[in-house]
């Protein structure tokens, strides 16, 4: 399983993904623009001592990243608009999780681009989840489908 985070823009959910990719040995891809330094304080501080165990790719824009490995993954667009109810998707182990930048989401052309998409559902008044919690939700659904839960 992958995450990838297309141009995150806020550097304490991108650190708390990382948290969360090390804590379950998973691959994190960053495209670039980053709304940040990979220096900022608030990214170390969000991720704490964590960060030698994650295995962080940062790839200069969406092209390089599937030039050099995205061709090997299916591409899972999260949209809080529109896609599978997050826990009804088939997921394979080797999926890319793929979330958009915090104040605007993953572009059009991607939504229309790529067939695969996730959504959490939400019924309350809000327009979406912050990105770290979307992340955390889908991926441990990912992982529960896909049995690499069991006996953990």
């Amino acid at each position: 399983m992958h995450i990838v985070l297309f141009e995150p823009e806020i550097p304490p959910n991108t650190g708390n993904i990382a948290r969360l990719c090390a804590a379950t040995a998973t691959d994190l891809h960053l495209i670039e623009p980053l709304g940040f330094s990979l220096e900022d304080k608030y990214l170390k501080r969000a991720g704490l001592d964590y960060w030698p165990y994650v295995s962080v790719f940062v790839w200069p824009d969406w092209e390089a990243y599937i030039e050099a490995v995205g061709h090997n993954h299916r591409h899972v667009m999260a949209s809080s608009k529109r896609g599978v109810a997050v826990h009804e998707v088939a997921y394979d182990s080797n999926d890319a999780l793929v979330f958009g930048p915090e104040t605007r989401g993953l572009p059009n052309d991607f939504m229309d681009k790529y067939t695969d998409h996730v959504r959490i559902p939400m019924w309350g008044k809000v327009r979406s989840l912050n990105l770290s919690t979307a992340v955390g939700i889908v991926l441990y659904q990912a992982y529960a489908a896909t049995g690499v839960l069991n006996g953990k």
